[in-house]
């Protein structure tokens, strides 16, 4: 059974906490192994006062959808001001130094999913980048990479290309956990760092053989199976198909009302071969919100067979370069602004430059080439990696 970082730290708040004061950036996924809040922990606690919470995307009980404005609130729980850090502007991403007055820690809790998009963890080292500025102490409580911590897949992103879906130079796949992406992060920020490591918990598991329940991180995210495919899938958000969003399958499932999913289907079995682990099903679906709600969707649904095997990024591409091949017409990419960007579209922010736009469309693209393309600089990103692991 794994046993994570913020139990650790409930057990023995003084060997991580300083001072007497503690700020909380929680949400829903913040639970303690007794199935109880962190929130209902620290408020408790004699020795150290709960002063603030802070909030990240989708809010403190992930009820909001992507890119929703989350608003400064009251916590029911506590009767405690949360304050969002997911606000109307880029400039909400990085709070004001002054939200830390009155606190000697800033603990961080939530479950990540193992994806470079996923915007938690650059939540995480804005607050760490924050902290450093107000001299207060950043503790990040650790919990599982769900998708294990040793596969890793993908280029890094480029420099002109960050962004909220892409702020450190990780792959689409990075293979560690939150505490261990502080550490990374910490090499630039050098902040007062503490990272409450996990026990029970080795690189090679995927969640569901932690032993802990799976609460699903943000509303569309409700199962394992769809943070194992998010890796690749997300990528899908920066065209005008549908990525699932608005059913009960988002990200497993991708479409559009031009395709034919059985002549979708034949032609990705044309990459079959370079694809493992992972099956093809012709699909239909209707989206209820997001793009083409109430629309006829068809598309394929992905079943994964082998997740050891299966390469997220590599099949999404795949699955790109079909639909490129027989809608040309048709596939586009979206141009509204992308996490509070408008200057660079959604797609080059996503892949982490625009080579992927740029060659798509192309007749001697080659998914073959693009996955050598990656290899150096994911060589390179891996030593980097090698001296933040813990586990």
């Amino acid at each position: 059974m794994t046993r994570t970082g913020i139990d650790h730290l409930i057990a023995q708040p003084e060997k991580y906490l300083t001072g007497k004061t503690v700020g909380l950036i929680v949400n829903h996924t913040s639970l303690t192994g007794d199935g109880k809040h962190s929130i209902e922990h620290f408020k408790s606690h004699s020795a150290f006062t709960l002063h603030t919470l802070f909030a990240p995307e989708h809010g403190l009980y992930g009820t909001a959808q992507d890119m929703d404005h989350i608003a400064d609130a009251v916590d029911p729980l506590s009767g405690l001001n949360i304050k969002s850090l997911y606000g109307k502007n880029e400039a909400s991403l990085l709070p004001d130094p002054s939200l830390l007055q009155g606190l000697d820690n800033l603990v961080f809790d939530i479950q990540d999913v193992g994806s470079r998009y996923y915007t938690f963890i650059y939540t995480m080292a804005n607050c760490m980048t924050i902290c450093k500025q107000a001299g207060v102490r950043m503790v990040v409580c650790d919990r599982p990479n769900p998708i294990n911590g040793i596969s890793v897949e993908g280029n890094l992103v480029g420099e002109s290309w960050r962004s909220f879906v892409g702020q450190y130079a990780l792959p689409n796949r990075h293979g560690m956990t939150a505490g261990e992406l502080a550490q990374l992060f910490n090499e630039d920020i050098q902040c007062d760092l503490q990272v409450v490591p996990m026990t029970g918990w080795h690189r090679e598991m995927w969640y569901d053989q932690t032993g802990l329940i799976w609460i699903p991180p943000s509303p569309n995210m409700p199962t394992l199976a769809t943070a194992t495919v998010y890796p690749g899938k997300c990528l899908i958000e920066g065209t005008l198909l549908s990525e699932g969003r608005g059913t009960t399958l988002p990200f497993e499932q991708i479409g559009a009302p031009f395709i034919d999913p059985h002549k979708l289907a034949a032609r990705m079995k044309k990459d079959s071969k370079l694809l493992p682990g992972v099956f093809f099903r012709p699909q239909y679906f209707k989206p209820m919100f997001q793009k083409h709600a109430g629309e006829v969707c068809a598309g394929l649904q992905f079943h994964v067979t082998d997740r050891n095997q299966f390469k997220p990024l590599l099949t999404t591409l795949a699955l790109l370069r079909a639909i490129a091949e027989l809608y040309s017409d048709q596939l586009q990419w979206r141009t509204e602004p992308y996490e509070f960007v408008s200057d660079r579209l959604a797609i080059d922010l996503l892949y982490g430059n625009p080579e992927l736009r740029e060659t798509i469309f192309k007749d001697d693209f080659s998914l073959t080439a693009l996955e050598e393309s990656w290899q150096e600089e994911l060589e390179d990103f891996k030593e980097t990696r090698k001296n933040h692991l813990i586990y």
